[in-house]
């Protein structure tokens, strides 16, 4: 009851015409973002943090989960006519979706992933309802030794599972905890690693860090690059599926939905792995799985699906227990906070105008995002044709005066340009920024809760073991840093005998 109570009044808020401007105005960014290839939904977000500063805090929020979600959908389009990845969660509808394309069915390919996306997206924010107003009530009763526990578990987790070398992701992450402290200490009012820079007491500002790591970086990596973009250039026809189409799709959509939500609550899962898993599983349950990577419209129902109920899930550790599962997640996460917001669970108390006029603003977004996708495929694939030396050059600039913007200061500008090279250069040498940017968002909230617990314990670690929750946490922290020990160790091992 309370939950229908609080959805009728967030939707309320998100239908206010501001909030129906700023949630087509994410939807149709995200689409966009997912449309072009290289740029991502992270970076898109970061170089539009300067943008929502004038916003209050809900209309914030609701743009930027648009772009979110918004850029799951967008993908797949590229995919199927170019056979390029928008988004990195749609690799695996390139498969079939180009095939699809190839073979003169580009419409039931656009029309199914549309479709899927919007059963599935819908599908995951009513999960989405159901899952953080328990999970809330639990954590309520949390302290700073469940939350430091909880937050360094899941930020090693997040290294586990990224796509590199795991030592390499766990150094990135202590360089962001290590940067995270730049500033005042909050509770002696001493600098660190100032350096004796005024600039530097307030801290190195999340905003041109994000812009530099992902923008400014993904700028230089692309135009270094040659992508040959062949557009599909038969005519686009029959968008809606027919019956067979849906005969084929309707299990994998439902299969996809499923699948993708409960790999969304899980750090480091979301779209890219559910998309892969749901791929693999549609494959194994087919009875024709040699029809798959030649145009199986099984294959682009059920990662598209997916994907869009993944990044539904992805919302549930952020909104009831402040833990970002993603990247996406993080900066969305420091999007609350840079509005005086904390998400987790007296969010719903607090601010529950924010917390279900967001959640509301999915499912009016899920429609939007409908809309857009089919009528608007011919503008998509005009803007596919846009040569990136000229797109590239536009992101720059949007990205200088967003980091102007922020304080009228140069010196932004300077921090922003910095970690463009110095993200630049990470990529150069197979070291992905993602963990770089999580630890450095979560290392406020480590160290706090690290110190509140230090005080009830009088300066006792022995707090974080006789607590369960803290307890359970740290000792799959500690498996997880194991075992990448124990395979590094065997690897070296084994250059040394040969």
């Amino acid at each position: 009851m309370d939950s229908l109570l609080g959805l009728m009044n967030g939707f309320k808020i998100a239908l206010t015409l501001s909030n129906l401007f700023y949630c087509f105005v994410g939807v149709f960014i995200g689409t966009l973002i997912g449309v072009l290839p290289g740029i991502g939904p992270t970076g898109a977000m970061a170089m539009l943090f300067p943008v929502t500063f004038a916003m209050s805090p809900v209309s914030a929020i609701i743009m930027l989960a648009g772009i979110y979600y918004g850029a799951m959908y967008g993908g797949s389009t590229t995919s199927i006519l170019v056979n390029i990845p928008g988004e990195s969660a749609s690799v695996v509808t390139c498969l079939d979706g180009y095939q699809m394309a190839r073979q003169g069915r580009a419409g039931p390919a656009l029309g199914i992933s549309a479709f899927g996306s919007f059963i599935a997206g819908t599908f995951g924010v009513i999960l989405l309802v159901f899952f953080v107003l328990p999970l809330s009530k639990v954590a309520l009763k949390f302290g700073p030794p469940e939350y430091f526990s909880l937050l360094s578990a899941s930020l090693i987790l997040l290294t586990y599972l990224v796509r590199g070398s795991v030592f390499k992701a766990i150094v990135m992450a202590l360089f962001g905890l290590i940067l995270s402290t730049v500033g005042l200490d909050m509770i002696e009012g001493t600098g660190r690693l100032t350096f004796g820079l005024a600039f530097l007491e307030d801290g190195i500002g999340l905003v041109p860090l994000a812009m530099g790591l992902f923008g400014i970086s993904e700028v230089l990596s692309n135009l270094e690059l040659s992508m040959d973009r062949t557009i599909f250039k038969a005519k686009i026809k029959n968008l809606l599926p027919n019956r067979q189409d849906w005969k084929r799709s309707a299990g994998p959509i439902a299969r996809g939905s499923i699948l993708g939500f409960f790999l969304g609550l899980i750090p480091g899962g979301g779209g890219v792995i559910a998309s892969f898993i749901s791929y693999a599983l549609e494959k194994k349950l087919s009875k024709h799985p040699e029809s798959f990577g030649r145009g199986a419209i099984e294959g682009v129902a059920g990662p598209e699906s997916a994907n869009n109920s993944g990044a539904a899930g992805s919302f549930v550790p952020l909104l009831a227990l402040g833990i970002p599962t993603n990247v996406v997640m993080a900066l969305l996460l420091g999007g609350y906070m840079i509005h005086g917001v904390t998400p987790g669970p007296l969010l719903i108390s607090k601010s529950p105008d924010l917390f279900w006029g967001v959640i509301s603003s999915m499912y009016i977004g899920n429609v939007m995002l409908l809309v857009l996708n089919l009528p608007l495929i011919g503008i998509w694939v005009k803007i596919l044709k846009v040569p990136y030396p000229i797109l590239m050059p536009l992101i720059l600039f949007f990205c200088l005066i967003g980091s102007y913007s922020l304080n009228n200061n140069i010196l932004d500008v300077i921090v922003m340009i910095i970690f463009g090279i110095v993200g630049y250069i990470l990529r150069k040498f197979d070291y992905e920024p993602a963990p770089f940017l999580l630890a450095f968002i979560l290392g406020p909230l480590l160290e706090t809760n690290l110190r509140q617990s230090l005080i009830m314990s009088d300066g006792s670690f022995y707090i974080f073991l006789k607590r369960p929750i803290s307890a359970v946490a740290l000792i799959i922290m500690a498996l997880l840093l194991i075992s990448t020990g124990f395979s590094y160790y065997k690897k070296a091992k084994i250059k040394i005998t040969e």
